[in-house]
């Protein structure tokens, strides 16, 4: 299972702090009932795999397996 890289990119990371950065503030402004801040926190949590998906395609991600392979002669 070490010998797997995944989830340890930029891509990755910046992906899932994304992710926990639009949970926390959705869930602080849901238990203050504050409805608007609520969908802030759901449209940052939305921004998380579009910001991921950018920067694995400018070669921030984990590498396709084709790309791993040594080629052949």
């Amino acid at each position: 299972m070490s010998s797997s890289s995944h989830g340890h990119t930029p891509a990755a990371w910046a992906g899932v702090i994304i992710a926990f950065v639009g949970f926390c503030v959705a869930g602080a402004f849901m238990v203050m009932a504050n409805t608007a801040g609520f969908w802030v926190g759901m449209a940052i949590l939305g921004l998380s795999p579009v910001v991921g998906g950018i920067m694995s395609v400018m070669g921030m991600g984990q590498k396709r397996p084709r790309e791993l392979m040594p080629t052949e002669g």
